[in-house]
């Protein structure tokens, strides 16, 4: 029988956190789940990244109706996977916001990473019945657009190429206040799987510049000093320059991909390890550092056909050749 995803097993309910980190600023976290943000302007309200189903963003609205009555007016996706996107229509924004590349990649895989999604990770898909299709932006942007709740300005930088080619910040310059989407993670396991891993240090760099006093990470808990939102910087690009490092170098020299993979996990569970969905992202993670490294500079679609098949060469009892991993 062949090994089930990691995150299968993952049926453990997670307790969330709704804490405000600024002034009208707030933090929806779980323990390693997707992470939400919200921002409470003059008149209304304004959601980042919308969790997996309506079903369980009703959770986030939940939380918004106890601070404030302001209707939500406008939701921004930092980034185009499903488990960020498919609970949009419980929001009832005006305005759906997401850089013109995160429009593009829904276009060109958006029905492909929602099936894929939801057989990895059943979980984060509660109420998955409640979908009523994919997420399409109703507003988008070359490289950055500012909006102003009131007296309160927004800003909305496709910040580079990262953890996906259409990665999206969400800055507050007054407050100093960064949601980062998947581009940071702290104490969470960086997913790869579509990324970009050598522009990622140059827009962790952006990032960096910007000088956040407090952060939200696509997962892990908020961060509300200076010194922890670089933390947090620091380890997600040590996460992902190690592995593309090591994997880069089993490629020149001609190894197959289970070697590589078997190298990258010996190598970083002592130090990254304890990190939530370790087990689960490292086959996918070492699999698009593999393409990168051999010049497949645009990830290939993940399909639950392409997902299954190289769980099964990297986690399960036989492995294909690499050929027929790149499926």
């Amino acid at each position: 029988m062949s090994k089930a995803f990691a995150s299968t097993a993952d049926l453990e309910e997670k307790r969330v956190n709704f804490e405000e980190i600024g002034p009208g600023l707030y933090a929806y976290t779980a323990e390693g789940d997707p992470n939400s943000g919200v921002v409470i302007g003059d008149e209304s309200v304004l959601v980042i990244d919308a969790q997996a189903t309506p079903a369980m963003a009703e959770g986030v609205i939940a939380r918004i109706r106890a601070v404030t009555g302001k209707p939500i007016r406008h939701l921004v996706l930092t980034h185009y996977h499903a488990v960020r996107v498919l609970g949009a229509s419980a929001y009832r924004a005006d305005a759906i916001l997401a850089s013109d590349a995160t429009r593009a990649l829904i276009a060109e895989r958006g029905a492909e990473d929602m099936a894929s999604e939801i057989v990895r990770f059943p979980r984060l898909f509660r109420g998955r019945d409640s979908i009523p299709g994919l997420t399409w932006p109703t507003m988008t942007f070359a490289r950055d657009v500012t909006l102003w709740l009131g007296r309160r300005e927004v800003r909305i930088i496709q910040v580079g190429r990262a953890h996906t080619a259409g990665d999206t910040v969400v800055w507050l310059p007054k407050e100093r206040v960064l949601f980062a989407g998947d581009t940071v993670e702290f104490g969470a396991t960086p997913y790869c799987g579509d990324a970009h891993f050598r522009d990622w240090p140059a827009t962790l760099a952006a990032i960096r510049a910007l000088g956040p006093e407090a952060l939200v990470p696509g997962r892990g808990r908020a961060l509300v000093t200076g010194s922890d939102s670089r933390l947090a910087i620091e380890g997600t690009e040590a996460f992902v320059t190690r592995l593309f490092g090591l994997v880069r170098a089993y490629v020149k020299r001609g190894a197959p991909l289970k070697e590589a993979y078997e190298a990258a996990m010996h190598a970083l569970r002592p130090d990254f390890g304890q990190w939530v969905i370790f087990e689960h992202c490292m086959p996918f993670n070492v699999s698009r550092a593999y393409d990168e490294a051999l010049g497949i500079d645009h990830p290939r679609v993940w399909t639950a056909e392409r997902d299954l098949a190289l769980w099964r060469a990297l986690e399960g009892e036989t492995a294909p050749k690499t050929a027929e991993v790149h499926v």
